[in-house]
């Protein structure tokens, strides 16, 4: 079935409840649904704040130790290091202790490593020390989404995952204003790092009082309490929702990696492992982590080597979070892929033509495309990312596949961190910047041919979309589809 066709039987079947309705459910949600999303986008906040500080430290660090290039970018790239190996058993963990449990060992993880980070001696203790936070980055950017999608009626489900992206851009963007700060009052590059250990000490503060999840409750039989969570989150569709839940895993076994590579969801472990990588091969980090770097090349050099110029990324960043938030439930998923990834491309192709003709002619130009860039990739990609990792996958699948998904993404971000200097100096930079635009031409064909538009879907809805041939069932008959197959799946 299309997508074209998928979206218009899903709004003749639910009376086009798209616009109007999702501002009653808005309105109806109780508060404590936007607190738990609010309290568990902190790990999203701590996510960013260390992937962006190292932006501002470079410069110090390496002048201060007398790194090399391969040193230095090591250096950047440790945090990423760690973020693998988090990604490999943050899936496992949310499962096995809960994901609130998981968020709260991530915080004193956040906590200690960025004490440890700034006191570091050495460039040996310091990429030790920037791997074990990394551990944390890693599993907290799929234990998050996780938590919220399954805290979050299903209307409103993009908006409140995507507050993670929200929060992850907030930090980039509060790091590199603190870097900008410690460069010029002289503190040097200690201050910049020790200061992520205030919002982890809120994050496990909050996490304390926060509820675990209906479906982790769910899955350890303790179903009162499942109930009572999701009367506090959900209250008007409280029943529909929980049997939902008890009808997925009373006819549904552990997931597995096998089980996940099976015809019936091979396409959900595509989606995700494609995205995973794209996100990353259109280069945004490139300018996340070697921001001043790349304003050098250019010859802007505003503020504190570059850092003044910094802080506009990021705050561009985070603003462009917000039409996401509003949008993503409205206008659906693909619809933004297609805009941002259209609009990176578009700049990633005029960055590369002002590198090859002199970028310096192009003056403050060459800021303004970088900023487009920014924007489009925090209105589309960036979030959408990791709200896909949080509902493409079904639910006895979810922790497995969101955990490959995780793994492939922080894998390819060390794999554009570590090779990015070194390209730039084989190839040149108007050749890496059109490599990186023609990567965002291949994401508009993949998101065409392989993401479904999941907007207005349940969780269990998706499920069967994947094990009934990539075909959307009516909203009355998805659990009885789901229920008439072993497993929920079919070959």
């Amino acid at each position: 079935m299309s997508d074209a066709h998928a979206v218009a039987q899903n709004e003749q079947s639910e009376g086009g409840f798209r616009e109007s309705f999702r501002w009653d459910v808005i309105r109806s949600t109780p508060r404590y649904a936007y607190l738990v999303a609010a309290v568990a986008a902190l790990g999203g906040m701590l996510f960013g704040y260390d992937i962006g500080v190292i932006s501002g430290a470079e410069k110090p660090i390496t002048a201060q130790w007398k790194l090399s290039s391969g040193v230095e970018e090591f250096a950047v790239a440790a945090v990423l290091i760690g973020s693998i190996i988090g990604g490999l058993f943050g899936g496992k963990l949310a499962d096995r202790i809960s994901r609130r449990y998981s968020l709260m060992v991530m915080a004193v993880i956040y906590t200690i490593g960025a004490i440890a980070t700034a006191l570091a001696p050495n460039i040996a203790l310091f990429i030790v020390f920037r791997i074990v936070v990394g551990v944390a980055v890693g599993a907290s950017s799929m234990v998050v989404p996780t938590y919220i999608a399954e805290l979050s009626p299903r209307q409103i489900r993009g908006g409140l995952v995507i507050l993670q992206q929200l929060a992850i851009s907030l930090g980039i963007f509060l790091s590199y204003i603190w870097d900008y700060i410690s460069s010029s009052a002289g503190w040097g590059w200690r201050p910049m790092f020790a200061a992520a250990a205030v919002p982890g000490i809120a994050l496990g503060v909050g996490m304390f009082y926060m509820s675990h999840t209906p479906r982790w409750l769910g899955m350890q039989g303790r179903w009162d309490e499942a109930e009572e969570v999701m009367g506090r989150v959900n209250p008007t569709c409280k029943d529909e929702e929980l049997g939902r839940v008890r009808e997925e895993l009373e006819n549904s076994e552990r997931g597995s990696l096998r089980e996940l590579m099976s015809p019936g969801f091979r396409g959900a472990l595509i989606a995700g492992l494609g995205l995973a990588i794209l996100q990353q091969f259109v280069g945004p980090n490139t300018v996340l982590f070697y921001g001043p770097t790349i304003f050098g090349y250019a010859g802007i050099s505003a503020g504190s080597n570059g850092l003044l110029a910094e802080i506009c990324v990021g705050a561009v960043l985070f603003l462009f979070v917000l039409p996401t938030i509003a949008l993503v439930d409205v206008v659906g998923r693909k619809r933004l892929f297609y805009f941002g990834l259209t609009g990176m491309g578009s700049m990633l192709v005029l960055l590369g033509l002002a590198f090859h003709f002199g970028a310096a002619s192009w003056g403050v130009g060459v800021l303004v495309i970088l900023l487009v860039y920014i924007g489009c990739y925090s209105l589309s990609i960036s979030p959408l990312f990791w709200l896909m990792t949080a509902e493409l996958y079904p639910n006895r699948l979810r922790a497995i596949g969101a955990s490959t998904a995780t793994v492939a993404n922080w894998s390819a971000n060390l794999l554009i961190t570590v090779t990015f200097l070194t390209a730039v100096d084989a190839l040149g930079k108007d050749v890496v910047f059109w490599i990186y635009a023609a990567f965002a031409a291949v994401g508009l064909v993949f998101v065409r041919a392989f993401i479904p538009e999941t907007r207005g879907r349940s969780l269990e809805e998706i499920e069967v979309y994947w094990s009934h041939g990539r075909s959307w069932p009516k909203p009355r008959q998805a659990a009885q589809g789901q229920a008439s197959a072993p497993g929920g799946a079919r070959a």
